[in-house]
């Protein structure tokens, strides 16, 4: 069977699983797929779903936003610094789900705030940002009016 060019996600998807210390079992039992296609995922044999990769995202309680970028799904161009910084902040062990929750919002609020914006379907797109904004309270609040 020739390879369909996941090798990166399922070398990554090793690594993860490895860090998690889990076995190839394990993480299929958990993510609610058979033994042998994880280990074809994990062998760059097959290509998964995002539904897929979002059970084995959630098993291994990392984003699944870092899996749709490295299968290919989402372009690696685009917000690789937000994808990064997401996962990072799910996969930190020390840290409750409230806890991640609650930074992954502040974080959004402070991309909104710097330009960016979530489309619709999720996507970060970028926000032209008012080249005379600072980072200061300044009088430059459009509502106030020169008297």
């Amino acid at each position: 069977m020739a390879s369909l060019n996941v090798g990166n996600l399922g070398e990554y998807l090793r690594e993860q699983r490895r860090n998690a210390q889990l076995s190839l079992r394990q993480l299929a039992d958990a993510a609610g797929v058979s033994n042998p296609y994880l280990s074809q995922i994990e062998r760059g044999l097959r290509k998964p779903s995002a539904e897929v990769l979002q059970q084995v995202a959630k098993a291994l309680r990392i984003s699944a936003e870092t899996l749709y970028v490295r299968a290919g799904i989402l372009d690696a161009e685009r917000d690789r610094d937000e994808v990064e910084t997401r996962a990072v902040v799910l996969a930190d062990p020390t840290l409750t789900e409230r806890q991640k929750n609650v930074l992954l919002q502040i974080y959004e609020s402070f991309r909104k705030e710097n330009g960016f914006a979530g489309d619709e379907d999720g996507e970060a797109t970028s926000v032209p940002a008012d080249d005379d904004a600072d980072d200061s309270d300044s009088d430059s609040d459009p509502r106030r009016t020169a008297g």
